[in-house]
């Protein structure tokens, strides 16, 4: 029987079989993914074959090749990864320049993973009704930078709906990942975008000015206008995985345009001479804050650690 896993709780996985049943799964402690060292081997919007047993539970036997997926580094200094869900159609990475922060490198390291595997990512900046102008100012300069690159980019209060009617038909017959920080609005999001969604909100902490775990286990919502949308846990800090150094100007668009007029084809852009990269990012043309991020990610792989 195959079906779709729809929800992951940590211990059990409900899959949606091809006959529209859900059914609570389990999986073989010998199942492993090949090449891949995960703390979790099965995420949602996998394609699994599973064995019914006789208590109408199942068990998973097996899991459909992936066409992608998110996967960040699990923790501090873990040569392990988490799988955040897989074979997406679309990103929305939702952002608040305040109550709490997002920084342009978690934003940035996010963005990268997901032009590892070629997944569309739209910013949704969320919020927008407590902004002062001050934080206005700010979250315009992020929108113009962004969309100069070539993301997407959407302002949005969940809270009081603005902004939520263009998202539908961006929604329709997609399966579209919802991250961010905890806190920044996702699941009041969901519950004003998904009927008879109930997803629980949590406020935000005073001495921090970070969000408190509200969503705690994975989930694709059905949409009624077809597509899913999948829920997640926020997520803390954002460690890139297996991208060698090589590669990680290819996943940022404007500094891989300009690689190409380096004095070497094996310029890594931080002290070359005839530089390209360099040259335009002291001339404006790339943002300081994106070139930033690149070293950041970029010292993570070849010091073999991750900082947030």
């Amino acid at each position: 029987m195959r079906g779709l896993v729809i929800k992951n709780t940590g211990s059990w996985y409900l899959v949606r079989t091809d006959e529209n049943k859900d059914v609570e799964c389990k999986i073989r402690g010998s199942f492993r993914l090949k090449d891949i060292r995960s703390t979790n081997p099965i995420t949602v919007g996998d394609r699994v074959s599973i064995v019914m047993n006789e208590d109408n539970t199942g068990v998973i036997t097996e899991i459909e090749a992936r066409k992608n997926y998110i996967i960040r580094r699990s923790s501090n200094l873990s040569k392990q990864s988490h799988i955040i869900a897989s074979n997406l159609d679309l990103c929305f990475l939702i952002v608040t320049v305040s109550k709490p922060v997002t920084t342009t490198v978690f934003i940035d390291r996010f963005l990268a993973s997901a032009e590892a595997y070629r997944i569309p990512v739209n910013l949704l900046f969320n919020k927008i009704d407590i902004c002062d102008e001050e934080e206005i100012e700010y979250m315009e300069a992020l929108i113009n930078l962004y969309e100069y690159i070539g993301y997407p980019c959407f302002k949005i209060s969940a809270r009081n709906s603005t902004g939520l009617d263009i998202l539908n038909d961006k929604l329709k017959d997609q399966i579209t990942l919802f991250s961010g920080h905890s806190g920044v609005g996702k699941s009041t999001l969901i519950n004003a975008i998904v009927p008879n969604a109930t997803l629980r909100t949590g406020d935000i902490s005073n001495y921090h000015g970070k969000g408190m775990h509200t969503t705690t286990f994975s989930e694709m919502l059905e949409l009624p206008q077809g597509g899913f949308i999948i829920d997640t846990p926020g997520i803390k800090g954002f460690g890139t995985v297996d991208m060698s150094p090589e590669e990680i100007s290819h996943y940022f668009p404007e500094i891989f345009k300009f690689s190409h007029n380096c004095r070497f084809n094996n310029c890594m852009h931080t002290n070359e001479p005839g530089c390209a990269v360099r040259e335009a990012v002291e001339n404006h043309y790339i943002s300081e804050t994106r070139y930033k991020s690149y070293i950041n990610i970029l010292e993570d792989e070849t010091n073999d650690k991750y900082r947030k």
